[in-house]
Formats: C-alpha cells, structure tokens, sequence
C-alpha cells in the first residue's frame, strides 16, 4: 500500500479529496504544514490523518527549514510525497531526503507558472487553462535562492484541461480548475504510482507511464464538445438539456442532420434520443429499410424492394404503438413513402435526403420534425466504433455493437435445418433485434417484422408479449410459421414452448445456457429449428 506524506499551508483540498479517494488504494499517512492556522490541519484530524507543524523561524534559511521539516516526518512510513498550495519552494535539503515528489499547478505548464496562474490566464485571454501534476525538482541555487526559471518545471506527470469562461474572474478559475482539473489529475498521478506504473527518470527529466498511450480504451480520455443546440427540455418537461456535437463524426448522425421544415418545433431530448436510435437500426440493412421507434425501441422495421414497401410493412407491425413514433429510412424519401408518413401522427422522419415532391408532403404537417443526414452512401462508413453511457460519477464505454453473422456462421442444434427463406429471416431477425431493449424478444417473417416484446425482466414474458403483439396489434401479419429471435440464450425450455403455440417455426438465439440440451430438446419436440449464433446482442440502455 503506498502512504502519502502530504505537505500544505492552507486547506490542502486536494490532499482531503485524495485521502477520501484513496486512488490506487493510496493513504494520507500525514499532513504537515509551515502555518500553525492552516485550515488543513482540522480538516486532516477529523479524518485521523496525524499532522505535524514546522513554522520557519525568523532568520531561519531555506534549507535549515527544510531539514527541520525532513526530521519532522521521519517518523512516519511513506512511499511518496504530495505538495498542495504548499507555499515554499523546495531545495535538495528535502529533495534528496525523501521519496519521489509530486505538485499540482493550476495551470497548464510550462505557460503560467508561478503564484499567480490565474491572474495571468485572464491577463492572456485564453480560452483553455487546466492543470498540471508534475514532479518537484530542485528550484534554488546554492545559496538556497529560487531561480525563477526552475520554479515549476519538473517533468511533466499529468495535465488536465479546463475551459475559460467569458466573465470569468481569478476566483471562478481557481474553483473550476480544482474541481474539474485538480481533483481529476492528481489523484490519477498518485493512483498511477500506487499501481506501479509510473516511471521517472530524474536525470533525463522524463515520465513514464505503463498503459498510458492510444488506443480504444485508453488510460485517460480527455475531450471537448461543442453544445449544438439548446432543446426545449430533456427527458421531461422540468429537467433542462442541451445537445453536444462531435465535430470529428463522419458518420450519418443525428447530430449535425438540418431540420428541414423550420416553422416545425425544434428536437427534444427525446427526439434526438429516438431519432439515433431508429437512425442505426435502418443503417443495419443494405435493402430499402424503415424503421418506426418509439421510446427507442422498434415498433415495426422491414426491408422490401421499394422503400415505400418496407415502411408500409413496418408500420403494419403495430401502428397502434407507431403512433407518435420516430421514422428512420435508410434511402432518399420519396413521395409514396411520405405520403404514408403523414397519414398518421409522427414525432420525427430521418432519412439520407428528400425528392422535392417528398419534402413538399412532408410539409403538410406542421409540427412533423424532418431531418436530413445527407448522402446515403455515409451508412455504410461507420466511423464510430465505441458508444458511451454516462454514470454518476463517471462514463461507460464499449465497442459498438456491429456484429452480422452469415448463414455459414450459424450453428444448427436441431434436427430440423431451416430453410432458406428461413435463413433470411432468421439474420433480419437477429439484426433488428441488437436494437431492442433487452431482455429482447422479436417475431419475423420474410424480413420484416410481426411482433417485438422488448425490455422485459422475463424472457419469457418477453416471449408473450411478442406473440401478444403479433395476434393482436399485426395488420395482416401472423406469428404463424414465423422465427423468432432472443437477444440472450433461453434460461429454460418455457420460452420456446410458448413460442411453438404462437406457430413460430424457426429460431435464433445465442447458445450457451447449462440447460441448453432441454431447450433444444423442446424444439425438437415441436419439430422447430433451432440455431446459434454464439454470441448475445444485450441492449440495456
């Protein structure tokens, strides 16, 4: 376990924030000061932190003080040693009598250094500051002055960028750079040497550190984004939102798609959250597709010869529960196809451009939201390969989802092989159903769909609610000789029994549950076919 000795004149902020951290399973062993008022020393005591006082006295020299500081501490137990606002500069009479030490600056070094920082970033008009965690090197000559040009230019450990805002004063930057840079950096420096993956070379004035380079799920991530629009609220009407852009996107996106009607209402939270979804559930096919969302979730998708086809199959899936939806096309609209659009309530149309005489039907309802994500040829560029969920406290990232097995890459586990139309159906299938909310459940036949139980605690309720759907909401559809697809294996045969009464005749699943054989047992039994793709499409958000 690495201990800390920590060293601060006034409150010492980010040594509390890292002892109550503990990054890298890292503790404050002590805190000392050269200020008997520091408020530091109160706030470490009531943590249980041991503190220790060592004022300079009057004609008491730099590096006396230091000794004294250095015999102060030597009975204490520590790897490495944390400056905060600790108001001295530092010579080789601590220097060379301890472990590794480490500052943090709030600036980005080596511009602004020194006592002020914040006063010159405002004085510089720039527009990014942030903060720097660097290794403490020896700032004074022999005589134990400081030599300016030292102060603050240790080798560089970690920096942290921050933005600065119009109006801004040295207290708002001094706050924002603690608490959005600070508390940020220095405790992944400590947590990085606490797991012994920081190198320094003092000699050659260098840092290291294992793991820390490029990558899909690099050490740090730091980036910007640009707010792109203010929407009217988020997900209800009393939470305020924004939307924020990513500039580097080439992908067909949501994000940057014009609004073509402009007297419509402007997008909301939901909309753009619904619009993205149905916006990569139709980039998953090369067919004309279409694709009615709703809560994010399909209500209906199909691919056809004609995209005016493939939505009138989709919305047929369950116009009931379209009604209000999110349409996504994954070809330029034409005038048949928005001709069905607007003959019921629609939220949003997404699709790679218009004909003029779509556009002008599409018109006709007011409030009807129509995006553009230009050239149809972008869908097939999927430049953005991870998605992300934000926590409380931090962010989830993941590769994204692009798995499209083939027909050879599934395993058949039945006596009975699907048949050809069967295979379409069963990867249509399969493919509609990773943009379903898990637990997942999805009815087809041919390539569109016929009943979707989505977001279900029980697979099989997922199941019912499928067949549900399928006998009761379809428009000319049938689960009858239908295949069903499941996002995850079948934990026990009820599923597919259920299935088997709805008439299903063909299904797709992962695999890989320890009462696989009673599954596939079960289909047998209703001469079903069964095949895996050996992998899950989970969807939880």
């Amino acid at each position: 376990m690495t201990r800390i000795a920590g060293l601060a004149s006034n409150r010492g902020r980010n040594l509390l924030h890292i002892a109550d951290r503990t990054p890298g399973g890292a503790q404050l062993e002590v805190v000392l000061t050269n200020d008997p008022d520091a408020p530091a020393l109160e706030a470490a005591e009531k943590r249980g932190v041991p503190t220790e006082v060592v004022a300079r006295d009057e004609g008491e020299t730099r590096r006396e003080h230091e000794r004294r500081v250095v015999a102060a501490l030597e009975d204490y137990d520590f790897d490495l040693v944390c400056l905060d606002g600790y108001m001295r500069i530092l010579s080789d009479a601590f220097l060379e009598e301890t472990p590794l030490t480490l500052n943090v600056h709030p600036s980005l070094l080596p511009s602004f250094p020194g006592t002020d920082a914040h006063r010159q970033v405002l004085d510089a008009d720039v527009k990014t500051t942030g903060c720097t965690v660097h290794v403490v090197t020896d700032a004074t000559d022999e005589d134990g002055a400081v030599v300016e040009d030292e102060v603050d230019a240790g080798p560089v450990v970690t920096q942290e960028p921050v933005p600065v805002y119009e109006g801004d004063d040295e207290d708002d930057l001094k706050e924002r750079v603690l608490y959005e840079g600070e508390f940020k950096a220095y405790p992944r420096a400590v947590r990085w040497f606490a797991e012994g993956r920081l190198d320094v070379d003092t000699e050659a004035g260098e840092v290291r550190v294992e793991g820390d380079g490029d990558g899909q799920f690099p050490a740090r991530r730091l980036e910007t984004a640009d707010r792109a629009a203010d929407l009217r609220y988020g997900e209800n009407p009393h939470q305020d939102a924004a939307l924020y852009g990513d500039a580097t996107c080439e992908e067909a996106n949501v994000v940057d798609a014009p609004q073509l009607n402009e007297g419509a209402k402007g997008m909301g939270y939901n909309n753009y959250n619904d619009a993205d979804a149905a916006l990569n559930l139709v980039k998953e096919f090369d067919r004309p597709a279409a694709a009615v969302i709703k809560h994010t979730n399909p209500a209906g998708c199909a691919t056809a010869d004609s995209l005016a086809d493939a939505y009138d199959r989709a919305l047929a899936t369950d116009a009931k529960s379209a009604f209000g939806g999110i349409v996504a096309l994954n070809r330029e609209c034409d005038e048949a196809t928005a001709e069905q659009i607007i003959d019921s309530f629609k939220e949003v149309v997404v699709a790679p451009g218009y004909t003029d005489d779509a556009l002008a039907t599409l018109r006709e309802k007011d409030n009807l939201r129509v995006l553009d994500v230009g050239d149809e040829e972008t869908f097939a560029d999927i430049s953005e390969t991870t998605t992300e969920k934000d926590l409380v406290g931090g962010r989830l990232v993941q590769e994204r989802d692009l798995q499209a097995p083939t027909r050879d890459e599934l395993e058949v586990v039945t006596e009975r092989e699907p048949t050809d139309d069967q295979y379409e159906s069963l990867l249509f299938a399969w493919q509609t159903i990773k943009h379903v909310k898990s637990n997942a459940i999805l009815f087809a036949d041919g390539t569109e769909t016929v009943g979707v139980g989505a977001g279900q605690v029980s697979r099989v309720d997922a199941v019912e609610i499928a067949k549900m759907k399928a006998e009761k909401d379809a428009e000319g559809k049938s689960a009858e000789g239908a295949v069903m697809a499941s996002d995850a294996f079948f934990p026990f045969p009820d599923a597919v029994e259920a299935a088997a009464e709805a008439g299903i005749e063909a299904v797709i699943q992962p695999g890989g549950s320890v009462n696989d054989d009673d599954v596939i047992e079960a289909a047998d039994e209703h001469d079903m076919a069964m095949v895996f793709t050996g992998s899950r499409c989970f969807r939880h958000d």
